[in-house]
């Protein structure tokens, strides 16, 4: 199974021909399952809605309540922001956790859950936006508790580990990712441990997600901040990390596609 997390860059930029440079990517990856952050949608189009009819697969839209803070920034008030799921499953159930954050910063943050009918499993898939703020550490740590909670309340009924995917504004060794994780500190919520994908990751690849060599990017320096994680415990051969890389990391026809590159992890899905 190949899970994919991008975060689109919502309608930054040179939006239109970026959406062809996502699309591009996307369909050279072949992905099963995958999970968007700062998806458009305007009126009655959507981005997800457009990418899952191109690659033929399925479609789940979460917006955010808060759009407006997004919208002052581009000076279109019609225009949603939100995560996406797109699957080659079905999407039987759907849920969505506004992440806690203070007045000031509270832009809508989501976490999305998706319950996909899998080929041998249900599939508890997850994607999820943190709060961007540089000194929002704490509220990061916040928000992957409740995050850790609302994937324990969703996690049940198979035996399908849950799949967490997101970008995470946090560096692999912060508090909130260590948290998450639960395996290199107490975890966010009683029992919830959850595998960051890359450390299976060959360490000579390039990992960072965030990086200056992308022209959208003017800050630096490079860092790994979109994640594929997986939960733990579950049996050993669903769920296991066969392996995981950077895509989308370089322009198409001369068009980056995102600010951010996306991750790829490829998981044993219990079918063979």
């Amino acid at each position: 199974m190949r899970v994919v997390t991008w975060n689109l860059w919502w309608r930054f930029g040179p939006w239109e021909q970026r959406q062809k440079a996502i699309l591009a990517v996307l369909r050279e990856l072949r992905p099963d399952v995958v999970g968007l952050q700062e998806v458009w949608s305007a009126g009655t189009e959507n981005l997800a809605e457009w990418l899952a009819g191109e690659l033929g697969l399925h479609w789940a839209w979460a917006p955010s309540p808060a759009s407006e803070r997004w919208q002052r920034r581009i000076g279109d008030p019609g225009v949603e922001v939100g995560n996406a799921v797109l699957s080659r499953w079905p999407v039987t159930h759907q849920s969505v956790l506004r992440l806690p954050a203070p007045d000031a910063l509270d832009d809508g943050r989501l976490a999305f859950h998706t319950r996909l009918a899998g080929p041998s499993y249900d599939i508890p898939f997850f994607t999820t936006h943190l709060t961007s703020s540089p000194t929002g550490s704490a509220i990061r740590c916040q928000q992957v508790t409740a995050l850790a909670e609302f994937v324990a309340a969703h996690r049940s009924g198979t035996d399908f580990p849950p799949v967490i995917t997101g970008d995470f504004n946090a560096w692999p060794d912060s508090d909130e990712i260590r948290r998450f994780g639960g395996y290199k500190t107490a975890p966010a919520a009683p029992d919830q441990l959850f595998l960051d994908a890359w450390e299976y990751a060959d360490p000579t690849a390039p990992s960072s997600t965030w990086d200056p060599a992308n022209p959208y990017v003017r800050l630096g320096p490079p860092a790994r901040i979109d994640y594929v994680h997986v939960g733990l415990p579950g049996p050993s051969d669903l769920g296991r990390v066969l392996g995981v890389r950077r895509a989308g990391d370089g322009p198409v026809d001369g068009v980056w596609p995102s600010d951010h590159a996306a991750v790829v992890a490829d998981l044993a899905d219990g079918s063979e």
